[in-house]
């Protein structure tokens, strides 16, 4: 029992069964005045544990005392490498006690498998015996100059300050809205975290844990939010926003940038302005180093369809973007999914040492392994969106044993911490009087006659499991988050403060936003297959209307239909690249915007422009090829205002696709819907139909087809041979230019108030 529960009072902290107890974290909340008095508290409490050296360490030293003891290790090693290794070997030497006590424990556990009762707490050793298994933060195959490179960088960063944030929460409740009644997604829900500790919240899947989650990081959805939230002790303001980081389950990255581009561009956006450009690039490669990822830092992110970086990686460029900014509050969904074992406790293990510097850490997690249920400092339990447990991660075991239920197998703690929350008791000891209630329940349905034979069913699991809570933990919490935190009024103002900060003035987000859409797309837009379609294209029509001769009529229409031909291709073609625009970046855009990273008039504009050179590009290579080779006016003048026209055409047919995709947002919907707009457009862009009805005439006018064929003419033709319009006069394209003109602002603004209105996570 003892090797699960925290140390005594003789470490500085007092404490509470089953609940919260006195953690790491209430050393900070003393001294909260400031960060200097937090780190001597640090200090006094490590020196009184070294002082029970019987009892076995709950968590890991601090980073900084894991320094200055590797430097008193190896102040005569000679080198920087030598006391990393003698570190490392150190830690691997277990003596005789620790082999004979980790025997014994063997050879309980083994005992419960042949029937023998024992008090179980977890058949993982205790914390001081699975140090030496715990890997690095970095890699095993990390040399020890990429070691040592990582430390002073970290060094480095660790030093900075953190505004603390203490995080309560009492009695929260989420209802959305479904048919019938409101269904309730969380049953009030209480519990608190501190600086310095990271809080897991755990439970089965559909428990609320994400709900839960992404209520307290701010980004509730349109459901019926109940209960208090306080941010030392003040409800949330909006200049919390740059205080938070929260990193969701899916991995929202751009897939063409690197590792190194990807952070230095959130960097630069979420910085405040107080730092120069050059500090915030540097800060970016503090993070690299902090996270390990400096030997794929000039690798792309990769997706599905590029290879990139790996899923650890990843999520650690993930979790970079969130602590460029020094969050007080670090929020994560689910970061080990997908992972390996070793991969999730790397991560795991990084969470632990980013709340070693004063910051808060929450966590979803769903299924951890044992070492990394160790590594947390609370725990939440959700069933159903019932709260089944709060307090001490270290002191789960115990509380479930004194409500009558334990393992009956050696288990993972987490695993039977689950079973418990999914109702499952196959393999747990079963209260005797949540037994006997069932059975008075019961007792007169057939083959439940024998007592040994029945199993409680999980609803009535659940609610056994609720009602002990409540009874037995339950007041004491709350009474203990109804006190008030004994922090200053300085530190209160920090949080209720109202006003919007932007890390950066509006140009310069524009300039970066522009910079890093040019290198995302780059790929896709001069990638060399669409390259090769594009001169394949263009070669193909040079020869079918090679050396083509307006003199006659049979020619002249020839040369009409090749026209009409580039009007609608290159209307086509820019419409369907468009369209996916704001849908495929739609998660990176609420993402960005649900931190004040930029505003979204900067983001419109330099999404839109930053297509413009990679779209233009193509075009000349096309027209260079068919102008020539299909015998059009080979004068620089007629040319150049054929490129003019065809460039005014894929500017206004992109603003089309812009803006059907950004009032769907839905990329099957948008799809459908540009594929019949672009069919009328074509149909009635003037080549195929000479009379159009007069009741449906005007729909040629809303027809950029029409009006760059009309163009293309008047550039090859003076005058325009009656045969190929309708009109008997024509000006020198004026009208033309301006409605292409009107259409390229007008589907713009179109696009950009359709974006307007879709609103990011609510705050």
């Amino acid at each position: 029992m003892e090797s699960i529960m925290e140390k005594p009072a003789a470490d500085g902290g007092g404490g509470g069964g089953g609940g919260i107890g006195r953690t790491k974290s209430d050393q900070l909340a003393a001294p909260s005045q400031s960060l200097s008095r937090t780190e001597s508290a640090e200090t006094v409490a490590s020196s009184g544990a070294d002082t029970t050296a019987s009892q076995p360490p709950s968590r890991k030293p601090s980073f900084a005392r894991r320094q200055r003891a590797a430097s008193v290790g190896g102040a005569g090693a000679g080198s920087g490498r030598s006391h990393i290794r003698k570190s490392r070997s150190a830690q691997l030497k277990l003596d005789v006690e620790d082999l004979v006590s980790s025997g014994a424990a063997l050879s309980r556990a083994s005992s419960a498998s042949l029937g023998f009762s024992f008090t179980f707490t977890g058949f993982t050793p205790p914390p001081q015996y699975m140090q030496s298994a715990e890997p690095a933060p970095f890699s095993d195959d990390d040399s020890p100059r990429d070691i040592e490179a990582g430390t002073r960088r970290r060094k480095k960063l660790m030093t900075e300050p953190t505004l603390p944030i203490y995080l309560k929460f009492t009695e929260v409740k989420y209802r959305v809205a479904a048919k019938g009644s409101p269904r309730e997604i969380l049953g009030g829900i209480s519990g608190s975290a501190s600086p310095g500790e990271v809080l897991a919240l755990m439970g089965p899947s559909g428990s609320g844990k994400t709900t839960l989650l992404s209520i307290l990081g701010g980004r509730a959805g349109a459901g019926a939010v109940e209960g208090s939230i306080s941010y030392n002790d003040e409800p949330y303001g909006k200049s919390l926003k740059r205080r938070i980081g929260f990193v969701t389950q899916d991995d929202v990255l751009f897939t063409h940038l690197t590792v190194k581009e990807t952070l230095t561009y959130a960097a630069l956006l979420r910085l405040p302005r107080t730092m120069t450009r050059q500090q915030k690039k540097e800060r970016a490669m503090d993070i690299i180093y902090e996270l390990g990822l400096e030997r794929c830092q000039d690798t792309m992110i990769g997706g599905s369809f590029v290879r990139g970086v790996s899923g650890g990686e990843r999520k650690r460029v993930c979790i970079g973007n969130e602590i460029l900014i020094n969050p007080s509050l670090l929020f994560l969904d689910e970061p080990t999914s997908g992972l390996d074992s070793t991969t999730a406790l790397r991560i795991v293990q990084l969470l632990h040492d980013i709340a070693e510097d004063g910051k808060t850490v929450i966590t979803t997690i769903h299924q951890p392994s044992s070492r990394l249920f160790h590594k947390f400092d609370k725990l939440i339990l959700l069933g159903k969106g019932s709260l089944l447990y709060f307090g001490k991660a270290s002191e789960a075991m115990p509380y479930f044993q004194s409500i009558g239920c334990s393992p009956l197998i050696a288990m993972n703690p987490a695993e039977f911490l689950l079973d418990l929350a999914n109702g499952n008791t196959n393999d747990v000891s079963v209260p005797s009087e949540l037994d006997d209630k069932v059975h008075m329940e019961n007792y007169t349905l057939e083959n439940n006659n024998s007592k040994n034979d029945y199993r409680p069913s999980a609803q009535d699991v659940h609610e056994y499991l609720v009602d002990a809570y409540e009874t037995r933990v339950a007041f004491k919490e709350k009474k203990k988050l109804l006190a008030p935190l004994p922090i200053s009024d300085d530190l209160k103002a920090t949080i209720t403060s109202s006003k919007r900060e932007w890390g950066t003035s509006w140009w310069q987000q524009f300039s970066i936003l522009f910079c890093r859409g040019i290198k995302e797309r780059r790929h896709d837009y001069l990638s060399w297959m669409r390259i090769t379609q594009v001169i394949a294209t263009s070669i193909i029509l040079g020869l079918l209307w090679w050396r083509s001769d307006p003199s006659t009529l049979k020619g002249l229409e020839d040369q009409a239909g090749l026209l009409f031909f580039i009007a609608v291709f290159w209307g086509f073609f820019p419409v369907f690249t468009a369209i996916f625009t704001f849908p495929q970046e739609r998660a990176m855009l609420n993402k960005e915007r649900a931190v004040d990273m930029y505003k979204l008039s900067a983001y419109f504009l330099a999404r839109t422009t930053s297509d413009l050179p990679l779209d233009l590009f193509l075009p000349v290579i096309f027209m260079v090829i068919v102008y020539f080779m299909a015998g059009l006016k080979a004068t620089a003048t007629h040319f150049f205002l054929s490129v003019l026209t065809v460039f005014l055409s894929i500017i206004a047919a992109q603003g089309l696709g812009l803006a059907i995709g950004a009032s769907l947002l839905d990329i099957k919907k948008a799809t459908t819907l540009a594929s019949v707009t672009v069919m009328t457009f074509m149909l009635a862009g003037g080549f195929f139909v000479k009379r159009v009805p007069a009741f449906i005439s005007w729909l040629r006018y809303l027809s950029f087809n029409y009006h760059t064929y009309r163009l293309l003419l008047k550039v090859q033709y003076d005058p325009v041979p009656e045969i190929l319009t309708t009109t008997k006069h024509m000006d020198n394209g004026a009208t033309e230019v301006a409605a292409l003109v009107a259409m390229i602002i007008g589907y713009r603004v179109l696009a950009y108030l359709s974006l307007r209105w879709v609103k990011p996570p609510s705050s």
